[in-house]
């Protein structure tokens, strides 16, 4: 399965797919992490598709003035190799970009990427029991397993506001800053106050002749314990390295703590909304910009920011922060529901990404040749967030309900990585070709999953977010507890949860020859799933 090496696809003739054993999409730490991994456990047949000319993901796309990670640098991470050169306690963007590429060059995996392969379809031969795919550059590939590492924060989201074709300025979405653009001496308009906003505001106020900020809805922001890692400390990290991992594991445990109160009891999210309103008040001292800046929902119902120069720059006197709504836009002014009009020589839109739709339709199809778009017309749903029912063999790194509010992604990505290889290995030691995962075991999860959801602070805290889905209002984007139950839940692969697939006979299971024993195999091990939860 693994003894031979990948075909160089960058020399391949386009007419003849490319064979691979395990195709992986995507170069941010979910990619990364699973091609490191998977060659530490022998497994040396697969490529890694990247449509960028360089790996790192959101953090080598994201480059925008400010840009900086807002968990700490030794939690974020991998636990496989940690770095103790950090700079900073919250590492910036270029910090982690230079980090995931040593790493690729560290473990060896560079002679698995191609580069300028943007997926174009992936589409699941019934017949053959493979992944065919094809990418935007016309190259083609077929892979036996899929593992889908693009991540929730790739695809930006621009809001539709009437009369934006027409505006004659510049414009564009944070992900894609335009560093030779001027910003000096120029009206700017920034749309949205999201995460990306509330760390590029600050950079651009003191250059820009006037900055106009159009807030929906106000963020709850908390003090940003940064500051310089001492030469001291990373002289103890790099020669005493247990110092590292003591380190790691309280601050993993101080960020753990805070799923209490999303989570478990979400009224202790007022003491930590206290410490927030303090923060306001010590930072604005203008009444009424503190009250439009003062959120009317539960802390926590909405992603929870961290900055110490976000309300400094908003009370410039060049800043301006406009509360009401966008009702077009025309072309050099933005124009509000209150009739005001905002002259703009630049647009700058920090409005997010289309987290609640990953796959664009078309791009992903599974057995029978279904849409995964239509698959998920009422919200997107996954087994552990990693497997779905009528896909077989595509695994999904940080898929539906994995995102965190309140800890390290990069533990809830090895902890799937972790799954998936167990995967890889059952299936080889059992001869399977293919598996896919029950329907009712993953259904029986999925409710599970929304049971606890329905309690917790993203439902309770009063206010519309990102993590819901806008068709269904469901929350499909984040993980309803402890990461470490995650971990939990993972920790164990059981064929028990997956029809498996013989090549010359795709439609009979080779793992349960009783339908009616593995039907009860599979509710006890969704069972065992849903209570690990």
């Amino acid at each position: 399965m693994n003894a031979r090496m990948p075909h160089d696809a960058a020399a391949h003739d386009a007419s003849t797919p490319v064979e691979t054993d395990i195709a992986i999409i995507g170069t941010g730490f979910a990619g990364l992490g699973m091609a490191i991994r998977l060659r530490q456990a022998g497994f040396t047949d697969f490529i890694v598709a990247e449509k960028a000319d360089s790996v790192g993901g959101t953090w080598r796309d994201n480059h925008y003035p400010g840009c900086a990670c807002d968990v700490q640098s030794h939690v974020y991470s991998f636990s496989f190799a940690p770095n103790p050169r950090w700079t900073r306690m919250f590492a910036r963007q270029p910090e982690i970009r230079a980090y995931l590429e040593e790493c690729t060059r560290r473990f060896g995996v560079e002679r698995h990427l191609r580069f300028g392969h943007e997926l174009a379809s992936a589409v699941y031969d019934d017949t053959r029991l493979r992944w065919q795919l094809s990418f935007a550059n016309g190259q083609r590939w077929s892979a036996r397993v899929l593992v889908s590492a693009m991540g929730g924060l790739s695809r930006a989201s621009v809001p539709d506001i009437p009369g934006i074709g027409r505006f004659r300025g510049k414009a564009f979405h944070s992900q894609h800053w335009d560093h030779t653009y001027p910003l000096e001496g120029k009206r700017v308009a920034v749309i949205g106050t999201g995460a990306s906003a509330i760390q590029f505001v600050p950079q651009i106020a003191p250059r820009v002749a006037h900055l106009d900020l159009f807030q929906r809805t106000p963020p709850w922001i908390m003090p940003k314990a940064d500051r310089p890692v001492r030469p001291f400390e990373q002289w103890l990290f790099r020669h005493v390295p247990f110092t590292q991992k003591l380190l790691r594991s309280a601050l993993y445990c101080m960020l753990e703590s805070r799923a209490l109160g999303f989570a478990v009891h979400p009224s202790l999210m007022k003491t930590a909304q206290k410490v927030a309103e303090r923060h306001l008040r010590r930072q604005v001292r203008d009444p009424q910009l503190r009250a439009t800046l003062t959120p009317n929902y539960t802390m926590g119902c909405k992603r929870i920011l961290i900055s110490n120069d976000y309300f400094p720059a908003l009370s410039r006197a060049n800043v301006s922060v406009t509360a009401s709504a966008i009702e077009h836009i025309e072309e050099d002014a933005v124009i509000t529901s209150d009739g005001v009009r905002h002259p703009a020589d630049c647009l700058i839109f920090g409005t997010g990404f289309q987290v609640a739709d990953p796959f664009p339709r078309g791009v992903v199809r599974g057995r029978g040749g279904v849409d995964i778009a239509d698959t998920w017309r009422d919200g997107a749903h996954a087994y552990l967030g990693t497997t779905l029912p009528g896909y077989p063999n595509l695994f999904m790194i940080v898929g539906p309900n994995t995102g965190l509010g309140h800890n390290s992604m990069v533990f809830m990505i090895e902890s799937q990585v972790e799954y998936i290889l167990r995967a890889l290995k059952t299936m080889r030691a059992e001869r399977a070709e293919a598996i896919e995962v029950r329907p009712h075991v993953e259904r029986a999860y999925n409710e599970r999953i929304q049971q606890k959801l329905g309690r917790a602070i993203w439902s309770t805290g009063g206010c519309k977010s990102w993590y819901l889905d806008p068709k269904t209002g469901r929350n499909t984007t984040l993980w309803p507890g402890f990461a470490y139950k995650f971990r939990q839940a993972t920790s164990t692969f059981s064929m028990d949860d997956y029809f498996a697939y013989a090549p010359a006979s795709p439609t009979v299971s080779m793992h349960a020859v009783s339908s009616q024993s593995a039907h009860a195999h599979g509710n006890a091990a969704a069972s065992a799933s849903a209570e690990a939860i």
